[in-house]
């Protein structure tokens, strides 16, 4: 006797629906970047050049919003702890590194001095507050607003009002010629996109640094003593391992790389007060849309918002930071976990 089994046929999952939605949208999304535009489209976005270098300036903007965002992760995500001076640990980095560059002009050396700065505050702030506030997240959230607003303040009093730019190096000044075609002319030659090589240059550092930080979280034993002592400090602290000096690091590593990003943030943009409050901003959103302590999310998220506020910039400027709004409230909605969540 045999039986005869017929399956059903099963439509597309949710997931499968919503991939197959996003590689559809990054291959029109890479035509319209490397692609010869038809004449009604480059009318209708006012020129290859303007979208392209709007995309270039999103994916740039996205390597610094990785770099506050990857601290800020690393600190909310992964040790519980609401650290909201995290953008006056960026603001005080950049001050500190234009002080560096405009005493020694070493635009590398002012790095070093950034991160070294604001790694010691990062300590004081995980010795001295979150240490004594474990799992209290409203007092944590109260603390560190108090403490962002009074270190604000001491950086008006100390550099002022005015905005202040770091210095770009001469190795890294002038544009670079991209392979990316921008128009034809009637005579059938290219022309190619120029783009600042300053900009191009602290995207791939944030990328460097964004592969590192990975494969540190989970591929050594420091990154799985960390991830371990999120989920079970007790635990670990039985084992003999010194999860509070581990803590410390971590913190003193967030916090660096947030002044590392205020030294980008001053090259290619500017240092002034209120940018804390913006980058702080900007760190939570990423964060929301990527997935707390993720660092893939933070990069994903860096590079959704960085790409929204940049091309909301060039095409409708009055809107564009509710862009950048509606994007979280969208992955509220249908994720609330974020985009790359860890688990």
């Amino acid at each position: 006797m045999s039986l005869t089994f017929t399956a059903q046929a099963q439509g597309p999952t949710a997931r499968q629906a919503w991939m197959g939605l996003a590689l559809l949208a990054a291959a029109a999304f890479l035509w319209m970047v490397f692609g010869v535009w038809p004449e009604w489209l480059d009318w209708l976005l006012d020129g290859k050049k303007a979208f392209v270098s709007a995309v270039l300036n999103g994916v740039t903007l996205a390597g610094l919003y990785f770099l506050v965002a990857s601290g800020f992760t690393l600190v909310f995500g992964l040790m519980r702890n609401v650290n909201l001076a995290h953008g006056s640990i960026y603001l005080l980095g950049g001050y500190f590194g234009y002080l560096t560059v405009d005493a020694t002009g070493s635009w590398l050396f002012s790095f070093m001095v950034a991160f070294v700065v604001a790694a010691v505050l990062g300590v004081v702030l995980q010795v001295v507050v979150f240490r004594r506030m474990e799992g209290q997240e409203l007092r944590q959230t109260l603390v560190t607003i108090g403490i962002s607003i009074v270190l604000a303040d001491l950086m008006l009093w100390a550099f002022g009002g005015n905005s202040w730019q770091i210095q770009t190096p001469a190795w890294l000044r002038g544009p670079l010629d991209l392979p990316l075609v921008t128009a034809i002319k009637s005579s059938g030659e290219a022309v190619y996109l120029s783009y600042p090589i300053v900009r191009l240059a602290i995207f791939l550092a944030s990328v460097v640094i964004g592969l590192g930080m990975w494969l540190v979280l989970n591929r050594t034993r420091i990154g799985m003593i960390i991830r371990a002592g999120v989920d079970d400090r007790e635990m670990l602290s039985a084992m003999g391992v010194p999860i509070q000096l581990v803590f410390v690091i971590v913190f003193a590593f967030g916090a660096g790389l947030a002044g590392m990003a205020g030294v980008v943030g001053g090259t290619f943009q500017s240092l002034s007060p209120g940018e804390d409050t913006r980058f702080l901003l900007a760190s939570l959103i990423v964060v929301i849309v990527g997935g707390m302590g993720s660092i893939p999310g933070a990069a994903l998220g860096a590079i959704i918002i960085g790409l929204a506020e940049q091309i909301g910039l060039a095409y409708f400027p009055t809107y564009a930071i509710v862009l950048t709004f509606l994007i979280m409230v969208l992955v509220l909605a249908v994720r609330p976990q974020g985009l790359l969540a860890r688990h």
